[in-house]
């Protein structure tokens, strides 16, 4: 490196043009009058002392009476330690950089692509501590406890959390006891095989990853009702609704509280011919898009693009549209789920207040 690249070099690791000038003169000279120091530079005379004393400060050099006043360069070690925290914190701005642009945060995209599984869990913790009404989660014995303080948290602000556990080899052994259960969500199934990891949050946000055993190392980020809505049903079912309960906190009589309207009607359906169906709705008007509540008494189940599932267990069987008829003081309003267009209301939350 010739002299005007290492002072270039200086100037890059903060020093001024001048105090790079002297620097590289005083290495040059070795110990030398400081008037020499100054007719070697670039430095004007009446500069010189200020730079040298600057430099001197920053431990660069060491100014000393003989004659006159001399100047030489300091240790080296104090010097070449500080120019390599300097390259190192390059190299470290350099990582983060490609880092952040392989994996844009969420609020960048509604999708994302991320290269590392620690970015979707780390979404996913911080995607279940602002849930409001829901979490359907799929994931192994392996990352159930980095999770569990997020999903404690949410069950206790009144979250509903269905929470889908698998482990490696199918046994039981390792789940987590019914006590451990009981604080972490509403209800846990055992997922008897692999499975990728899953996080739903509130219908709009989903995190995945492939499971460990994948050739492929990606994970997504969704940050997207349409989107999610797919995932949402990949994991009712998938990961859910055929996997008999190992925990549930649901109660079998009411109030019995539904998130999706499909599980509600395969349950009140049945009972409409000969019994009066109490509810009380929660959710949004699909034409102002306000939050609102209506009470009143079933009349009827709609449910078309199916083959008669009415009665059948598995929820699949209501893959097309479902929604509920409600008689309420102002007359019939018709209630539908998730993604509810058609209908008055998008029901958030169905609540079964009693069966007469």
């Amino acid at each position: 490196m010739d002299r005007d690249d290492l002072t270039e070099t200086l100037k890059d690791a903060g020093l001024s043009p001048y105090q790079a000038d002297a620097y590289v003169t005083v290495l040059e000279l070795g110990a030398a009058p400081v008037t020499r120091v100054a007719d070697a530079s670039g430095v004007p005379d009446p500069r010189i002392y200020d730079v040298l004393r600057d430099l001197e400060s920053a431990g660069y050099i060491e100014t000393y009476k003989q004659e006159s006043l001399y100047a030489r360069a300091n240790s080296l070690d104090e010097i070449t330690d500080d120019l390599l925290t300097r390259a190192s914190r390059f190299t470290e701005a350099t990582e983060e950089i490609e880092r952040r642009w392989n994996e844009p945060s969420v609020e960048q995209s509604t999708v994302s692509i991320v290269t590392r599984f620690e970015t979707v869990i780390k979404n996913a913790d911080e995607f279940i501590r602002e849930a409001e009404m829901q979490v359907n989660v799929s994931l192994g014995v392996e990352h159930f406890e980095r999770l569990r303080p997020a999903l404690q948290a949410a069950t206790e602000r009144g979250v509903r959390v269905n929470l889908s556990i698998h482990t490696p080899d199918g046994s039981t052994a390792s789940l987590p006891s019914p006590d451990e259960l009981a604080d972490v969500c509403s209800e846990a199934r055992h997922r008897r095989l692999p499975s990728p990891f899953v996080v739903i949050v509130d219908r709009t946000k989903t995190c995945f990853a492939p499971h460990t055993g994948s050739t492929n190392e990606y994970g997504v980020l969704v940050d997207d009702r349409t989107h999610t809505y797919v995932f949402h049903w990949y994991f009712l079912t998938t990961q859910w609704d055929t996997w008999k309960p190992i925990y549930t906190a649901l109660d079998e009589e009411p109030p019995i509280d539904y998130i999706d309207i499909r599980y509600c009607v395969r349950d009140v359906a049945p009972l409409l011919d000969s019994a009066a169906v109490r509810v009380r709705i929660e959710g949004t008007d699909t034409e102002t898009g306000s939050d609102c509540v209506i009470e009143g008494v079933l009349s009827e189940v709609v449910v078309t693009d199916a083959d008669d599932p009415v009665g059948s267990e598995t929820i699949a069987s209501y893959g097309g549209r479902v929604g509920l008829v409600v008689e309420t003081e102002d007359g019939p309003v018709e209630v539908g789920g998730w993604g509810a267009m058609v209908e008055a209301i998008e029901a958030h939350r169905i609540t079964v207040l009693g069966i007469d």
